[in-house]
């Protein structure tokens, strides 16, 4: 029973920063913008998000100063990318790998620069929450972690109410399924575009600052890990819906809490096998979760030009 219970324990924290990145992937592809980039803007999150707190000192205003420092770079390397892909129409995906190389490769060239070799910070520490903390098994599960994990999941129901019952979540689906007739109703199609994409780059923002201040509590090159590219694939598992999603990064998170957990037993078992679990995990469920393909936003990156018929 405690063997499950730790699992479940470990993957609730573990899922934040797919969630957020994901969500925020959502936002995007909801506007009718695939980025690809997500995994270079995390690692930018994660090195700014350290770097302050490694720098001004480990109290807790300088955490704060460094997630709000992730998420402001998030937010400019998502309008950039909104430059090249709305303003300029480059290809989306070609333009989201060279985000992702840019982010990663400019995150450990800064590192290195400035803080030289592996460095850890105090980083943001758990906040129980009185009175449901101490409920027997739920307590331990849902209600003994850090502000930024009940942050992450608050964010599903508010995302959730804002594109599907907001006027400005209705501009959104609007231009990512028709832009053309969004146009010609008077909604700014790029202008909505970069306002989605400076979300998205925010979250992504957020969940590589997640990853250093609040999960490893430091920085590495390889920190990141390729959670870019799923939190893009969870998108489709979760047929761009935010509880959906949330769903399919608690899947991936607890397969890679149960690798995690085998490990820690000293179970005579490959650990390699353990550790690609997760990922095969993600393959598995891409490819036998449905063929719902028009489901996705029909304008999905798709350049719009209003004096073209494009």
């Amino acid at each position: 029973m405690n063997f499950i219970i730790n699992i479940l324990a470990l993957g609730v924290p573990f899922s934040v920063a797919l969630l957020m990145a994901s969500l925020g992937e959502m936002v995007n592809q909801r506007a009718g913008i695939f980025n690809l980039g997500c995994e270079g803007i995390m690692a930018m999150g994660a090195f700014l998000g350290m770097l302050v707190p490694y720098t001004a000192g480990q109290a807790g205003v300088y955490n704060l100063l460094g997630l709000m420092m992730a998420a402001g770079a998030g937010v400019l390397l998502g309008l950039f990318f909104g430059l090249v892909v709305v303003v300029f129409r480059a290809p989306q995906g070609i333009a989201g790998i060279g985000l992702q190389m840019f982010g990663v490769g400019t995150a450990g060239t800064l590192f290195r620069h400035f803080v030289g070799g592996t460095q850890s910070v105090t980083g943001i520490g758990s906040a129980p929450i009185p009175v449901l903390s101490e409920i027997p098994v739920a307590g331990q599960i849902l209600f003994n972690h850090n502000l930024v994990v009940y942050f992450a999941f608050l964010l599903v129901p508010v995302i959730w109410y804002v594109l599907f019952k907001t006027p400005w979540g209705l501009q959104v689906r609007a231009v990512g399924t028709y832009p053309r007739a969004a146009d010609s109703i008077g909604i700014k199609v790029n202008v909505v575009r970069f306002q989605a994409l400076a979300v998205g780059g925010a979250l992504a923002g957020l969940a590589g600052a997640y990853l250093s201040l609040c999960q490893a509590k430091m920085f590495s090159d390889t920190m990141i890990a390729g959670r870019g590219f799923i939190a893009v694939a969870l998108v489709y598992f979760g047929r761009w819906n935010p509880v959906k999603i949330m769903g399919g990064a608690l899947l991936f998170s607890f397969a890679q809490a149960f690798q995690l957990a085998v490990q820690g037993q000293g179970i005579n078992f490959p650990y390699e096998f353990a550790v690609m679990l997760p990922y095969t995990l993600v393959i598995a469920v891409l490819a036998f979760a449905g063929k719902d393909r028009h489901m996705s936003p029909a304008a999905l990156g798709q350049p719009f030009n209003r004096e073209m018929r494009v």
